[in-house]
């Protein structure tokens, strides 16, 4: 295992424009990114739902690469208890963002999420939004994934959102298609469906074509969600 990739990462997110980023995912002035954390909402309510859970409430979760705080932000919408959220997060600039607009009672942890003190069996769910497919060092992948099953309580799981395809204007980044979810997974029910039309096809399109064209053109999405379920 290459035991550099967590600084590999750094290295990688620093060669990123910014502004850029703030322009492409603001889900105020991107109406693609908007469309896209909609149908990711849609989604999650509706796996969760089909596991029989009636209430998000004073269920543990923690979120791996949590960012500036979006998803936790969804979550706690969504009807989660904010005292039972967790998120862990690499880059110092976007926990201190997080940590300056979620609630006070959700925890954060700055660091290497393998080495992050998350109690064995402990989480309802383990969220990786964009995590594996921004690790691409294999056996670094592996050791996470492993490191995140740990952490599931038995009849809770892994939500993976994720890539499916390489990028090719992207050398950061790398697909993790099903099989390979599989892998990482191994003995894991797995529940996926196909979202999210590829985002330069979306930005390209006005705002009311976005949503009919990401439910006609099922070939051209491009990320996946899937719900790794831990045998009870």
């Amino acid at each position: 295992m290459t035991e550099h990739e967590p600084q590999a990462v750094q290295a990688r997110y620093a060669r990123r424009d910014a502004a850029t980023d703030a322009a492409r995912y603001s889900l105020y002035a991107n109406a693609a990114a908007l469309q896209a954390q909609q149908e990711r909402l849609r989604a999650m309510a509706r796996i969760w739902r089909a596991h029989g859970w009636t209430s998000l409430a004073r269920r543990p979760m923690v979120e791996v690469g949590c960012g500036r705080g979006g998803n936790l932000h969804d979550l706690v919408r969504l009807g989660a208890t904010p005292a039972c959220l967790t998120g862990l997060e690499l880059l110092p600039e976007r926990a201190a963002a997080a940590r300056a607009t979620l609630p006070a009672a959700v925890a954060l942890v700055e660091g290497d999420a393998a080495l992050a003190p998350v109690p064995p069996a402990s989480q309802d769910a383990v969220l990786a939004f964009t995590l594996f497919s921004s690790l691409l060092d294999g056996d670094y992948r592996r050791h996470m994934a492993q490191q995140l099953w740990h952490w599931v309580a038995p009849g809770g799981g892994v939500l993976v959102y994720d890539f499916v395809v390489n990028n090719p204007a992207n050398p950061d980044v790398r697909g993790v298609p099903l099989r390979e979810l599989g892998q990482l997974f191994p003995g894991a029910q797995i529940h996926s469906c196909r979202l999210t039309l590829a985002p330069p096809v979306a930005r390209r399109l006005p705002t009311p074509w976005i949503a009919p064209a990401s439910a006609l053109l099922w070939p051209l999405r491009t990320h996946r969600l899937s719900w790794a379920v831990k045998p009870r």
